[in-house]
């Protein structure tokens, strides 16, 4: 597929960098060279406006099968959006950054004026992020949650401690909830697919899929907390904190909210009639001591700035008491540090909308429902095609590192054994390494 990126941003580059390699990629912007970064890719690069007709016939636009317009400015990202469609009838993707712009574009109203040059498709990371910490704190301890077949079917990630029981035992010997597999484990920032002599150790974060009561039975008795969340404290009034803070109200959570901007807590205030706003600095140590933020069920420090993110998640956590901090990185290269520190979860507005931008791109057939450990996994949705010859799961021979995790047959879920028979028709989720994600797609669409 011809791709054609607006931007040469941070998330251009990431877009870039998972999809150069099966797809012709050119990026245009306005600027006299690409930044250093993406030397290493091979694409083709147009200096010019995304909305400057010349550049984007001189991108030969008409070949293309898809824009992506991911520049730092809202509008600009719309009006190229606009100006492609006024060329060629291609799919558009437009990343924005603000609720209000976000709202406007995607509100009901919009429907009934609809033309030949509307955008395709809206993405606001921020609103991706936002619903992920939510699905993160609604399940106490996982460090991360995904749900797919609309909560039918889970995938909870959790790190092991050293008290539990599973630590030091082999996953053939651990005792889970029938309709519960281990898919992945990451140790030392590395994800690997286990097999049955794997020995689970301390530190370690393992991912399992299953059925949605089966893997809530599995939090309940292996990875059961003294208490469910009732305080949480969000540090940042942002768009996050804003609409976090609403989802965390509607559940019955009790929210203190710090934000330094006057304005912003007075809108805050207004918008929340739950919450605690707090005007305040989330590095000002004696508030949070003066304000009990350590004994608060969760902490998430969700600001626009990385490096005050990470120094309030070390202050809340130096003060001892906090059971559980989440923090959000704008820098999915800095995720790592922020582990090796203490931070419990580390989340990512790119990674948020990088998963939702390669759904667009993949075919009609295959999805990429997450992306696991900063894209080192994927969890794909495949339809077995109708000439499929019906198989058991022992007898598949993917030659990749993959595990069949659910097998959606009509109405019903399946968790698979070794003896269960795939047919055709069947809709399969997999667990895989990014790297193999290309040849098990191969193998079951042939």
């Amino acid at each position: 597929m011809d791709i054609l990126i607006y931007g040469a941003t941070e998330l251009g580059y990431m877009v870039a960098l998972r999809l150069y390699q099966k797809h012709s990629i050119t990026v245009i912007d306005d600027l006299e060279k690409l930044p250093d970064r993406f030397n290493s890719l091979d694409l083709s690069f147009i200096n010019g406006s995304g909305a400057d007709v010349d550049a984007l016939e001189q991108a030969d636009l008409k070949s293309c099968e898809l824009f992506i317009a991911c520049s730092e400015l809202d509008e600009a990202n719309i009006v190229a959006c606009w100006t492609v469609k006024k060329i060629v009838d291609i799919e558009t993707i437009c990343f924005v950054h603000t609720m209000e712009l976000y709202h406007n574009l995607v509100s009901p109203k919009q429907n009934r004026y609809q033309t030949r040059y509307d955008i395709d498709t809206i993405i606001w990371p921020e609103q991706l992020l936002t619903q992920d910490i939510f699905r993160i704190i609604s399940v106490p301890d996982a460090v991360d949650v995904e749900y797919f077949a609309e909560g039918r079917a889970k995938l909870f990630e959790y790190r092991i401690k050293e008290d539990s029981v599973l630590c030091n035992n082999r996953v053939m010997d651990c005792s889970f909830p029938v309709n519960v597999l281990i898919v992945g484990i990451t140790r030392d920032h590395n994800l690997f697919i286990p097999d049955g002599s794997t020995v689970i150790k301390e530190d370690d974060k393992v991912i399992f899929m299953g059925t949605g009561p089966a893997l809530d039975k599995l939090a309940a008795t292996i990875f059961q907390s003294a208490d469910s969340i009732k305080r949480a404290v969000l540090i940042g009034g942002g768009s996050v904190g804003f609409m976090l803070a609403l989802q965390l109200e509607q559940a019955g959570i009790r929210v203190k909210l710090i934000e330094h901007d006057k304005d912003r807590c007075i809108f805050l205030a207004d918008k929340l009639q739950k919450s605690l706003i707090l005007h305040g600095d989330g590095t000002d140590l004696e508030l949070l001591e003066g304000e009990a933020i350590g004994e608060a069920d969760v902490t998430v420090c969700i600001t626009n700035n990385d490096e005050k993110n990470l120094l309030c998640s070390l202050l809340v956590k130096q003060l001892g008491m906090g059971r559980r901090i989440i923090t959000r990185v704008s820098d999915a290269r800095t995720a790592q540090l922020f582990e090796k520190v203490g931070i419990d979860v580390v989340v990512s507005p790119m990674e948020s909308a990088l998963t939702e931008l390669l759904n667009r791109v993949q075919a009609r057939d295959v999805n990429i429902l997450a992306l696991v450990e900063g894209g080192q996994g994927e969890v794909l949705r495949l339809r077995l095609p109708e000439n499929f010859a019906e198989t058991r799961v022992m007898d598949v021979q993917f030659g990749a590192q993959a595990i069949i995790g659910i097998i959606k047959r009509g109405r019903r879920l399946l968790i698979p054994s070794g003896e269960t028979v795939l047919k055709p028709g069947d809709l399969i989720k997999i667990f895989t390494m990014a790297e193999d994600a290309e040849t098990v797609k191969k193998l079951f669409s042939e």
